[in-house]
C-alpha cells in the first residue's frame, strides 16, 4: 500500500504538536510490532480514555457438519435482510484463517465498531453508502471491495435501498499479492490494477465532542463493549501506509491468453491461508483451437468457493446471481456437460464473480444448510434423477467457540 496523508500533521514524528494551545495525542498504529506498515494519527484527546466498561459477549460459531462430502451450491438471495452492519452478519463458513458472513443490513449501527483481532474485507454486492472511519470517509458502491485494517474504528452510513454484502474476517493481514509488487512495495506494470484504483479516505471527520458514544471491539473471541465520553473521530491528521480503502471489481484489469489462464491470474488479494480473486468481464482465449472455459481440475490442497455477482457464468448452468458454490478438496470439478461445446468460438464473457480459495478445509454453518441446493452435486450427470439421495445428508450442528486467532 502506498503512503497517504490527510489533515494536518507535524513536520517531524514524535514531536510537540498543538492545536489551539493544546498538545495533541500521537497514536502509532502498525503491524508486526514496529517492523511492519504503520500510520500515525493525531488525536484531540486520548484514544485510551473510556467512561465505562461493558460486557464481553462471546462469539460462537455454529457449524453444520453434513454426512456426505460433495460439491455444494447455496442460493443466498433468500437470506433475510435485517440488523445493522455488525449484528446483521450471519456466518456462512469458516476455518482458522477466514470467516465469511452474509450481511444484508437494514439499520444503522448504534455507535462504533473496531476489529481488534483481524483485517476485514467487505464485498458490496448490492448497496451504497459511506464507511466512516477514524481515517476519514470512504464512499462505497456496488461491486466495491472495502478493505479495513485491524484496529480501525468505523461506523456506517447506508443509502436507502437493498444492501447485500459478503464480509471476510481474517486474523492475518490482507495484502496485494507479492508478485504484483517491486521490492519497494510499488505495484508493477504487469499488476492487474494500479495505486490509482484504490480509493483512500477523504473528508476527515474531526469531532471534538464530549458526549457519550458506544464502541464495540472484537477481541479475544468476543465483542467487548465500551462507553466513551468523547467522540472517537477526533483525529486532526494522519499519515502512513495503513488505512482503509475501496477498490471496485470493475477496475480489475483481467488477463487473457492464447489458451486458458488458471485462476491465479485473477488473484486480487491474499491473506494468511487463502486468496481472493475477481473474475471480471474480459476477452477470452484467442487461439482457434482454444477451449475458453476452465479445464477440469482437482483441488488437492484447497477449497474453492465462488460467489456469482453478475453476468452469465458459462461453465455453470443454472447458477443464479447471488448464489455461491463450494468445490471442496479431494473432488475434481469443471464445466458441466454441454458447457464447453456452447462456449466454443466465444470471444468475451460478461461474468463477474468473486472467488476465495482456502488452503485448509472449510466448515459450513446452518445458514448454508438452510440455503443448500443438494441437487447441485448431480449437475454433472444429467441422467441422474436423484435416486441415490439428495447429497445433503442430515448432519448435525455443533457450537464452536471462536478462538483467539479467529
Amino acid at each position: 500500500m502506498r503512503y497517504a496523508s490527510l489533515g494536518t500533521v507535524p513536520a517531524k514524528r514524535h514531536s510537540q504538536f498543538q492545536r489551539n494551545g493544546t498538545l495533541l495525542v500521537e497514536e502509532v498504529m502498525g503491524y508486526e510490532g514496529f517492523s511492519g506498515n504503520e500510520s500515525i494519527l493525531y488525536h484531540a484527546g486520548s484514544p485510551c480514555r473510556i467512561a465505562e466498561v461493558g460486557p464481553l459477549r462471546r462469539l460462537e460459531r455454529l457449524a453444520w457438519d453434513p454426512e456426505v462430502h460433495v460439491h455444494r451450491l447455496a442460493d443466498l438471495r433468500g437470506v433475510e435482510a435485517g440488523g445493522d452492519p455488525l449484528g446483521g452478519r450471519r456466518l456462512l463458513m469458516f476455518n482458522d484463517d477466514i470467516e465469511v458472513s452474509v450481511c444484508k443490513p437494514t439499520d444503522a449501527l448504534e455507535g462504533f465498531y473496531r476489529n481488534g483481532e483481524g483485517d476485514e474485507v467487505i464485498y458490496v454486492h448490492r448497496g451504497r453508502g459511506v464507511l466512516r472511519t477514524v481515517f476519514g470517509r470512504v464512499a462505497f458502491r456496488e461491486r466495491d471491495y472495502l478493505v479495513i485494517p485491524r484496529g480501525t474504528t468505523v461506523a456506517w452510513e447506508l443509502d436507502p435501498g437493498e444492501q447485500f454484502w459478503l464480509c471476510f474476517h481474517t486474523p492475518g493481514e490482507i495484502e496485494t499479492p507479492a508478485r504484483y509488487r517491486n521490492r519497494y512495495g510499488q505495484l508493477l506494470e504487469h499488476a492487474p490494477y494500479s495505486q490509482r484504483d484504490f480509493r483512500p479516505p477523504a473528508g476527515l471527520e474531526t469531532v471534538d465532542d464530549p458526549g457519550e458514544h458506544r464502541l464495540m471491539v472484537r477481541v479475544r473471541a468476543g465483542l467487548q463493549e465500551f462507553l466513551l465520553d468523547r467522540h472517537p473521530f477526533d483525529v486532526v491528521g494522519w499519515d502512513g501506509y495503513v488505512w482503509p480503502y475501496a477498490f471496485n471489481a470493475m477496475d480489475f484489469e483481467p488477463r487473457a491468453g492464447r489458451f486458458h489462464l488458471p485462476p491465479p491470474s485473477h488473484q486480487t488479494f491474499q491473506g494468511q491461508g487463502f486468496v481472493l480473486c475477481t473474475f471480471a468481464p474480459r476477452l477470452l482465449d484467442w487461439d482457434p483451437e482454444a477451449v475458453p472455459l476452465p479445464y477440469h481440475h482437482s483441488n488437492i490442497q484447497s477449497e474453492e468457493v465462488m460467489f456469482y455477482a453478475d453476468g452469465d457464468y458459462r461453465a455453470r448452468k443454472g447458477v443464479e446471481i447471488g448464489s455461491v458454490t463450494l468445490h471442496p478438496s479431494g473432488l475434481p470439478h469443471g464445466p458441466q456437460p454441454g458447457a464447453v461445446e456452447r462456449a466454443l468460438g466465444a470471444k468475451r464473457t460478461d461474468e463477474l464473480a468473486v472467488m476465495w480459495d482456502t488452503f485448509r478445509p472449510l466448515r459450513l454453518t446452518p445458514l448454508w444448510q438452510a440455503n443448500d441446493r443438494p441437487e447441485y452435486a448431480y449437475s454433472w450427470n444429467p441422467e441422474h434423477q436423484a435416486a441415490g439421495g439428495d447429497g445433503r445428508g442430515p448432519g448435525e450442528a455443533e457450537t464452536v467457540v471462536t478462538g483467539p486467532s479467529a
